[in-house]
């Protein structure tokens, strides 16, 4: 990416099939042909992701981006029998020992549903762990369908129609004899609801209420997110560059701790990508300053520890023998 090695997992949308070829040892056995569907997590393929991910991480060290566009795992009973879940666990568990910048993107028209969004969720290595999504994507535990089918069912939906439609609100008046055209009446509106309710539902999915809800950092466009992830990256492998600095000077140093010192370092730069990037080369001679008072007060703790566990004749030893160098 601009010059950067970057590692990238993306999604086949296509379906595709699996073959299983037959048992050499059992002359009854014939050759299987097991189709796929796109944008799903199998067994293999899950396997196949956290594999991926593992060799990034520890074989090529690089930073990783994701293009998340499934629509969850697929849990049948060959799939269960075939260790799906173990698989899935699988990428939690590479991703939560990620050590480079991770970017988890989805991307326009894509979706992230189900079981798929809570193994690349960055709460499981919020350290690394970013995640953005394109202003046309979509993402959420249920598609608007599905949410539609638990939390608006029909009897929800008539309830609706009886409470806005003036012409349902006049037949009320005589249920009895207005029987067959309160349900013909209801027969014509439910198809309409039904699409309101879903395109209802489709907005909680959105882009801007993945923001608003803060399960996403931000929403991008497709046509600039190039040049949005190179400064990002960019940033964050300088950032993580210096945080290397800093817990070398001090190794009592907390992640947190060093996110302040940083934040209070570079000022409104923080905030800002590309301003960040030029106060670091425009800065070296003050983050050198810093740094070698944090290794002095590192040294002082140390020594302070150390000699606390001494008596006052011991420490008065070491000081003169200190005074001596």
């Amino acid at each position: 990416l601009g010059g950067i090695p970057l590692g990238v997992i993306a999604v086949e949308t296509r379906a595709v099939n699996q073959t299983v070829p037959a048992d050499p040892a059992n002359p009854a056995s014939s050759e299987q042909l097991l189709a796929q569907a796109g944008q799903v997590w199998f067994p293999d393929s899950a396997f196949k992701t956290a594999q991926a991910i593992r060799d990034f991480n520890n074989g090529e060290e690089l930073p990783l981006i994701i293009f998340a566009n499934w629509r969850g795992f697929s849990g049948g009973t060959r799939d269960m029998y075939n260790e799906i879940l173990k698989f899935g666990a699988m990428i939690v568990d590479e991703l939560r020992d990620y050590k480079h910048p991770v970017f988890i993107y989805i991307p326009p028209g894509g979706e992230l549903r189900g079981g798929a969004w809570v193994v690349v969720d960055p709460t499981i290595n919020e350290q690394m762990m970013e995640m953005y999504a394109d202003e046309a994507a979509r993402g959420g535990i249920l598609e608007p369908p599905g949410i539609c089918e638990v939390k608006y069912r029909k009897a929800d939906q008539l309830s609706t129609m009886h409470r806005l439609d003036p012409l349902l609100q006049e037949l009320n008046a005589d249920p009895s004899a207005n029987k067959e055209a309160i349900k013909e009446r209801e027969n014509t509106l439910l198809p309409i609801y039904l699409q309101v309710a879903h395109e209802f539902a489709d907005l909680h999915d959105r882009a801007g209420r993945m923001v608003a809800k803060g399960v996403i950092r931000k929403a991008l466009q497709w046509k600039s997110s190039r040049e949005f992830f190179y400064w990002r990256l960019h940033r964050r492998l300088q950032e993580e560059s210096l945080r290397k600095l800093f817990y070398q000077r001090d190794q009592s140093l907390t992640h947190e701790d060093v996110t302040n010192k940083l934040n209070e370092m570079a000022g409104e730069a923080w905030n800002d990508d590309q301003a960040f990037l030029k106060w670091v080369e425009a800065s070296t001679d003050s983050i050198d300053a810093e740094l070698g008072q944090i290794a002095r007060n590192s040294v002082r703790a140390r020594v302070k520890d150390l000699m606390g566990g001494l008596d006052s004749s011991e420490r008065q030893k070491i000081l003169d023998d200190l005074a001596q160098l």
